[in-house]
């Protein structure tokens, strides 16, 4: 009884928890869909505030609950719908804005409407994650991968030998067809190399001669009514087992040397600063030019992904490589359409920093990859380590690292959500003024930039590394301020004696 009691308790904990999550997923699409109906600034401005405060609720929610999970795939699940909901409340920001401040531009609106669309998507999976459902009742699965094949190929093969009897061997070669079916994923690829692919074919040849010659020594076996595996059979299962890991250890040479030749090749980001330097400039030409390239390159690591899932090792990891391609498939086109939008506009700031939120998501998703790289090859070669951190607090030696409690992790989040939508705000006003070289403008573009600099290092992102970067910033940042107020109240006495104010700040009577 005492058990059943427990049982009940916990049950019922949980439930409230699911609800407490849908209730705040609820919230998040009531205001995702004011945010996009808004026709002004002032009214997103507004809301927008509102989403940053619920959004911050439910990743709260849905991170103690990825904690709690035990299923390894699902929390690989929740970690990446999290992962897509977090960059794109930056996106939907700057998306927006650039709608606002060109309602008439098409380029624009696609990039917006693409941005909500993938937040939807990313807040059902959350849901279908925490009640374990999905859309049309159907279960999710994972498309199985070439490792896996071979891992459940190999125990098949392997348990011949005390199967003699129960096993058919029509369906042990059935199952390596459906195998060599899946390496055409590598040979079929216009990236893969002739030598690789003539090795890939020569070790699936390999293959299913070692798999028709233990075929026919088990059925041997069986015509001579053996009670176990003989010599002869137990040779082929060595040399199936054998012939099948060999393959496997080629397919993964083949992804890995992709991958890592990709993340060097694009590690200078030059497509993506070509495409900002174009869509300033207003070279419609240029900037189509630079997006079949990008295109191209979105190819090429979607496709890496794909082969990388096949080889990762473990379901979580194979999450995550579909998550990678996922976001390469979809932040490929976003980037496009917003340097279009910047080259229909090139003097938008607005529209700007939209571009470059889109090219950072670019980066840090490569990041994110090479990341991936590692912890693929730490699986294959037998090790499990931790992840290498994105920054290190090695000069401050003096400081011990505090772990913040989740009411302190939620106050961080909310001011750091608030401090970006401020620094939007200013840059909004600011690219009003139409003399842009005054001294007040310039501090208050150097305040902003500094403002969202501290923003992304609340993130683990941008360039601020250490917490003493942090300080130095923010000391920096309040001599700016003091300078701004000096020169207001300048301009103030200005006013006041009916004097008119210069644009490098100083006052002309």
């Amino acid at each position: 009884m005492l058990l059943s009691s427990v049982t009940k308790v916990l049950v019922l904990a949980d439930c409230i928890v699911i609800k407490q999550i849908i209730s705040s997923r609820n919230k998040v699409l009531v205001t995702l869909e004011q945010l996009e109906r808004v026709s002004t600034f002032q009214e997103f401005v507004q809301i927008f505030s509102q989403f940053g405060n619920e959004m911050v609720e439910f990743a709260h929610l849905t991170g103690d609950r990825q904690n709690d999970l035990k299923d390894e795939k699902k929390r690989a699940r929740m970690a990446a719908a999290r992962a897509v909901l977090e960059k794109c409340t930056m996106m939907l920001l700057t998306a927006s804005k650039t709608c606002l401040r060109h309602p008439d531009c098409e380029s624009a609106r696609i990039n917006k409407e693409a941005v909500f669309q993938r937040m939807r998507l990313a807040l059902e999976q959350v849901i279908e994650i925490v009640t374990d459902t999905r859309s049309g009742g159907e279960a999710r699965a994972l498309p199985v991968s070439i490792y896996a094949g071979i891992k459940d190929f190999k125990v098949k093969v392997e348990g011949l030998r005390d199967s003699l009897y129960c096993v058919s061997c029509e369906a042990v070669a059935a199952q390596l067809e459906a195998l060599m079916e899946k390496t055409e994923d590598f040979t079929d690829s216009a990236y893969t190399s002739h030598e690789q692919r003539e090795t890939i074919i020569q070790l699936c040849q390999i293959t299913r001669q070692e798999t028709k010659q233990l075929i026919n020594t088990w059925r041997h076996a069986q015509l001579l009514k053996a009670k176990e595996a003989t010599d002869e059979m137990e040779l082929s299962i060595l040399k199936t087992c054998q012939s099948v890991g060999d393959l496997r250890r080629e397919l993964h040479r083949v992804a890995v040397g992709r991958a890592t030749e990709l993340l060097k090749l694009h590690s200078d980001h030059l497509v993506l600063q070509a495409l900002k330097a174009s869509g300033g400039d207003g070279n419609l030409e240029a900037v189509a030019d630079y997006a079949g390239t990008l295109t191209e390159h979105k190819e090429q690591l979607v496709e890496t992904c794909r082969l990388l899932c096949h080889i990762s090792g473990t379901e979580p990891l194979e999450i995550t490589c579909i998550h990678a391609e996922e976001t390469f498939r979809v932040i490929g086109p976003q980037i496009i359409s917003a340097a279009q939008t910047l080259a229909l506009h090139p003097t938008s700031k607005i529209a700007k920093e939209n571009l470059d939120v889109f090219c950072e998501a670019w980066e840090s998703q490569l990041c994110d990859m090479a990341i991936l790289l590692k912890e693929i090859n730490d699986v294959f070669e037998g090790r499990r380590g931790a992840l290498i951190k994105p920054f290190s607090h090695k000069h401050l030696k003096t400081v011990k690292a505090a772990k913040l409690d989740a009411e302190e992790q939620t106050t961080i989040a909310k001011l750091g959500l608030e401090l970006c939508l401020l620094t939007s705000d200013v840059d909004s006003e600011v690219e009003r003024w139409d003399e842009q070289d005054h001294e007040m403008v310039r501090l208050c573009q150097i305040i902003s930039s500094m403002a969202y600099s501290m923003y992304l290092f609340t993130r683990g992102e941008g360039l601020l590394k250490t917490t003493l970067d942090l300080f130095h910033q923010a000391e920096v940042r309040q001599r700016s301020f003091s300078l701004i107020g000096f020169l207001i109240e300048s301009l103030q006495g200005a006013i006041k004696s009916n004097a008119s104010p210069g644009k490098d700040g100083s006052i002309y009577y």
